[in-house]
């Protein structure tokens, strides 16, 4: 039992023994991996308050270790330069999140002495055995420049490190090509800007514009004037030039609220800045416009400028009685689409052709605009037969070729499989006189036999066809009386035929909709654009691409009721609406019963 005691006790021995070796392993190898963390940590960075500046003008040189211990600091040797000031040091050493954070700087204040690309040397420092350098800073040095009295004035600093500036796609685009201005505020390194405010004051005369939104945009970094700072997108800009020649841009202006570091940190060593509300505004930039060639225009060129296919369709080319065809000229690509007219169809006289559904989906894209516009004709044949659409041709101009480009499509043959053929020219009627005047062989051989029949004796008159032809004018004098009244009452109706012509217009435009019904998304956009496209042929104006209130101006000026507009606004909003908020089969039928009420209203102010 005394033998198995000291057995315990000499294995706990040992076992303590080892435990405390691997200790002072554990520790000695932590020791090391956080000297050396520490050392591949040590950075010696020289950075400068400007490098690019007038001959008369001062910067500020800063060379920092970011590690304690550092020790012999030299500078480089200034040679082109005046020491204004300095060597001033700052130590600054913070705790945030269990995270330290140390640096010492050794600050000056420099002058050239003479212009050029100057170069400042690199500056030296002692770690840990080892000799750690600068990299060299290169000095952009011009012709003396006007600066204020007091070069650390804080509106002065801030004025040299925030810029707005406006980035034009194409300074020399052609009549109808598209350019975009991309509004960036730079801000360097050495100040804080919040607070961003535009100031919505620009005008584009001369120019087709669009404003493109920006969604997920991020501070991104870049080079401007030699220095490194960070910018921001805060605009931009689809422009379409309208006529040739010098165009301006006009200025973007916004404010801004601008932080510039005092020198001094608070209790916590975060740096104190001071706030200064600034105003910045773009340089006014000029676009010259160039004309379109004349050499090689086509005769039906309507002004598309851009890269584009074109082709002309019918939803059916043959036709049973009473139905009619949808003929679509469509035109697609990259360009200055809705700018332009699109080709007309033409028919005989015997097609009756609507006026045409206009129906767009255009986006920017990149520099441009891209996507579709189409016209949609809807024609009905009068007759049966065969009835042919003429070719059709699209022009446009390439600035890429800069070459003039035409598309033709080909016919397009409608077969009507009912109804009425057309009359045909009366051809004259050959009598048994003419027959014989015409045959050669005018004498045949006699006849030797003959044949007699019995005539027919019965007498016309006191017979049933006799009596039934004398009643017929009796009752027809009734009949064409009360069909004469009924159509003078019918057309001294003026009201009543209005709204009878009214019904069929709202069914005109209704058609598409009313396909829709129980399809939320398409039979909202398409009771908008029947409303659009019934404007558009009573006004004869574009009304998609103006505002509701524009609108509501527009039909008060034509006298029409309030109550009517007002009417017309809510149902173009609830298109708006529906198409984000659930609905039913029933709030749709009631949307379209109005929207149909409505067109008959507006069909009879106008």
């Amino acid at each position: 039992m005394h033998k198995k005691q000291k057995v315990k006790n000499l294995i706990k021995k040992k076992t303590g023994n080892q435990m405390n070796f691997k200790t002072k392993n554990l520790l000695i190898f932590f020791f090391f991996a956080v000297q050396l963390i520490f050392a591949q940590q040590a950075a010696f960075k020289a950075s400068v308050s400007k490098n690019k500046l007038g001959l008369n003008q001062r910067f500020r040189i800063e060379f920092d270790i970011n590690v304690q211990g550092a020790d012999n600091f030299t500078p480089p040797s200034f040679a082109n330069f005046t020491v204004i000031s300095g060597p001033s040091q700052s130590v600054n050493q913070t705790w945030m999140n269990g995270k330290v954070t140390f640096s010492q700087r050794y600050i000056y204040t420099l002058q050239p002495k003479k212009m050029g690309n100057l170069t400042v040397g690199s500056a030296t420092i002692e770690y840990n055995g080892n000799l750690l350098k600068t990299k060299p800073v290169k000095i952009s040095v011009t012709k003396e420049v006007e600066v204020p009295a007091d070069p650390n004035n804080p509106d002065y600093i801030a004025d040299q490190n925030i810029h707005l500036v406006a980035e034009v796609s194409n300074t020399k685009p052609y009549i109808g090509e598209a350019i975009t201005v991309v509004y960036k505020i730079l801000v360097s390194e050495k100040i804080i800007a919040n607070n961003l405010r535009e100031r919505p004051s620009q005008q584009f005369n001369g120019f087709w514009h669009q404003n493109i939104e920006l969604k997920n945009q991020r501070v991104q970094e870049t080079m401007y004037n030699g220095e490194r700072y960070r910018y921001l997108i805060v605009k931009k800009d689809l422009l379409i030039p309208q006529k040739s020649g010098k165009l301006y841009i006009d200025p973007f202006k916004m404010g801004v609220t601008v932080g510039v570091p005092t020198g001094r940190g608070d209790f916590f060593g975060n740096m104190i800045t001071r706030n200064i509300a600034k105003e910045l505004t773009t340089k006014k930039r000029l676009i010259n416009v160039q004309e379109l060639p004349v050499e090689g225009q086509p005769e039906n060129f309507t002004g598309a400028v851009g890269d584009f296919t074109y082709k002309m369709t019918a939803n059916r080319t043959r036709l049973k009685e009473n139905s009619s065809a949808e003929i679509k000229v469509q035109v697609t690509g990259k360009g200055n689409l809705n700018l332009f007219e699109l080709p007309k169809i033409t028919t005989s006289e015997e097609l009756e052709v609507y006026t045409p559904t206009r129906a767009d989906k255009v986006r920017p894209s990149g520099n441009t605009l891209s996507g579709r516009v189409s016209d949609t004709y809807v024609v009905v044949p009068e007759y049966k037969g065969k009835y042919k659409i003429s070719e059709t041709s699209f022009s446009y101009f390439n600035p890429k070729d800069k070459k003039y480009h035409t598309i033709t499509a080909a016919p397009i043959f409608i077969e009507s499989l009912g109804g009425t053929p057309k009359a045909q020219e009366e051809k004259p009627v050959e009598t048994k006189k003419d027959i014989l005047a015409n045959n050669d062989n005018n004498f045949k051989d006699i006849e030797t036999k003959t044949k007699f029949f019995k005539e027919d004796t019965s007498d016309f008159y006191n017979s049933t066809l006799y009596y039934i032809l004398i009643i017929i004018p009796l009752l027809a004098i009734p009949v064409g009386i009360i069909i004469g009244n009924r159509k003078q009452a019918r057309d001294a109706d003026v009201e009543g035929k209005r709204l009878r012509r009214a019904n069929k217009l709202a069914k005109k435009y209704l058609s598409d909709a009313k396909k829709q019904l129980g399809k939320k998304e398409e039979f909202y956009v398409a009771l908008e654009k029947a409303l659009h496209n019934f404007l558009k042929a009573k006004l004869k104006i574009e009304t998609t691409d103006i505002s509701k209130e524009k609108i509501a101006d527009i039909l008060r000026s034509k006298d029409v009721d309030a109550v009517v507009i007002q009417e017309f606004i809510t149902v173009l909003d609830d298109c708006d609406f529906a198409r984000f908020t659930p609905t039913t089969n029933v709030m749709m039928q009631k949307e379209f019963d109005k929207a149909k009420d409505l067109i008959i209203k507006l069909d009879k102010a106008l």
